[in-house]
């Protein structure tokens, strides 16, 4: 975000109609407003912050149909054609970027490298020859190997070839030159907090200014029209991320994943001095579980110095990311809200590929052809319920326990804490006045309290200590230390309380 010299844009002044409105302006809602401008439609994007600035401004900008060890269970929960047909959709999203970026003359860094899935420990190099052998029948250049070009030796790894990285947001400000060039209008500072389904539809902002379009795209990260469906099909987590300049010689030579030690991601980025720019990714969290996110943020720069000794960190943040329960991302119809309304939602992680992949199939769909990889990724899907239900249960439970025993604690003596004893940049939650407040004390000693209830279903938050925020741990839902919404599916923030009064 500091690199890639977005424009700005006005919020919606007042009412408007167009043929497709799009609700969001990350990798999905760009890339869909494009794809739909360029076949002649007239397109507005709705952004409720800035252009880019969620889940895609913080993603660490992998461009690869390898992710991790899917293509084994893919092929044990769907079948060896859907594995393929993952393969060669996440594929084609990579060749499509290369193609866009070459058509519009887009400079987003894009750089070929191999992708690896490693192990340290022994007892995983079975699994990773399996997924090599999973990856290779799916139509991946995939091999088994023991060598990588990390600093450190693995047990063994699955590398695919002719992958790449590139800076998604000097990508999509590309996008967004040409899609204003095509006609196209983006609004900035618009959080949508009402779609009326029918024909046409309707989307009303925050400030009460209102959208007629003939379809709709729901590009939210998290499909916030949607309470009960698919919200039950998605888990919710976070990854924190360290970033520092390291002499281009300690650069591995490729794109990194391990699912040990919490996980750990390793890629390297061009910086303008011929350095490169060091970005390491683990300590994975649900959020809203109050989980000490300072100590998960001290292991991985205890872990990054060690492996590339001398690296300073000079950038921190955390990504949110949202995984479907059969595994599989949800893009198409939204179900439920008729022909016209399309959504895109729970890509694990793997939202460069996944994102353009779902812009091009909502167009493609809108276009009047065939879903292009034969209904895979289709929200209303039944799918495997067997193979499925034990990941879709699970979450169930989660999300119910934290609705009730949270509650329960908040409201009896399990609280976690009395907000006088709070030091500087602590937060807890209380009882008061028989509701659940959640309080912060800020670094100057001053008390900001809301109430704990997430807005969006009703769970209770709990406090970041690192990002000094409210997170919900049924559907990810983050507020700051004054209830305002940092990202949804919570439409409105939460309520302000009277400190004095605790």
């Amino acid at each position: 975000m500091e690199t890639a010299a977005l424009p700005s844009f006005d919020p919606l002044p007042g009412a408007t109609e167009v043929d497709a409105a799009v609700i969001g302006s990350g990798i999905v809602g760009l890339s869909a407003a494009w794809e739909l401008a360029r076949t002649g439609l007239t397109v507005v994007v709705l952004e409720a912050d800035r252009l880019a600035g969620g889940v895609t401004g913080h993603t660490t900008g992998k461009l690869t149909a390898q992710h991790a060890s899917v293509y084994g269970t893919l092929r044990s929960e769907h079948g060896e054609d859907a594995a393929l047909r993952y393969a060669e959709s996440q594929s084609a999203a990579l060749r499509h970027v290369v193609e866009v970026s070459e058509e519009l003359g887009i400079d987003c860094e894009l750089e070929r490298r191999p992708a690896f899935t490693y192990c340290v420990h022994p007892e995983g190099v079975d699994g990773l020859r399996a997924e090599a052998d999973a990856s290779r029948a799916a139509g991946l250049s995939a091999s088994f190997v023991t060598e990588t070009g990390l600093p450190f030796p693995v047990a063994g790894a699955v590398r695919v070839e002719d992958q790449a990285q590139f800076h998604p947001l000097a990508y999509l400000r590309g996008l967004a030159d040409d899609l204003v060039a095509r006609g196209g209008r983006i609004h900035e500072g618009t959080r949508v907090t009402r779609l009326d389904h029918g024909n046409p539809c309707r989307l009303t902002t925050d400030s009460g200014a209102t959208v007629s379009a003939e379809l709709v795209v729901v590009a939210t990260h998290h499909p916030v029209f949607d309470h009960m469906l698919l919200t039950t099909r998605l888990t919710q987590h976070r990854d924190l991320v360290i970033a520092g300049p390291v002499p281009a010689r300690q650069d591995p030579g490729g794109m990194y994943i391990s699912r040990e030690n919490g996980k750990r991601s390793v890629r390297t980025s061009p910086l303008a001095d011929g350095r490169r720019l060091l970005i390491v990714t683990g300590e994975a969290f649900t959020p809203g579980t109050g989980e000490d996110t300072e100590a998960g943020y001290a292991r991985l720069q205890a872990w990054a110095q060690q492996h590339f000794p001398g690296v300073t960190i000079t950038h921190r943040w955390a990504a949110q990311d949202n995984s479907s329960t059969d595994t599989l991302p949800l893009i198409g119809r939204m179900p439920t809200h008729g022909e016209n309304v399309y959504v895109a939602t729970g890509f694990a992680g793997w939202g460069m590929t996944g994102g353009v992949l779902a812009a091009t199939a909502v167009a493609a769909l809108v276009r009047g052809e065939e879903e292009p990889w034969g209904g895979l990724y289709d929200p209303g899907r039944v799918g495997s319920p067997l193979r499925s239900a034990p990941t879709y249960l699970k979450a169930q439970w989660e999300t119910g326990k934290h609705f009730v025993k949270d509650r329960l604690d908040a409201l009896g003596d399990g609280t976690n804490g009395p907000a006088e004893s709070l030091r500087p940049g602590e937060g807890t939650v209380v009882r008061a006045g028989g509701s659940p407040c959640a309080v912060h004390r800020d670094d100057h000693g001053r008390l900001h309290a809301v109430s704990a209830v997430c807005t969006h279903l009703g769970c209770l938050v709990a406090f970041n200590n690192a990002e000094r925020t409210w997170e919900c741990p049924c559907h990810g839902s983050r507020f700051g230390i004054d209830g305002e919404i940092l990202q949804g599916p919570a439409l409105s923030p939460l309520e302000r309380h009277d400190p004095d009064e605790l």
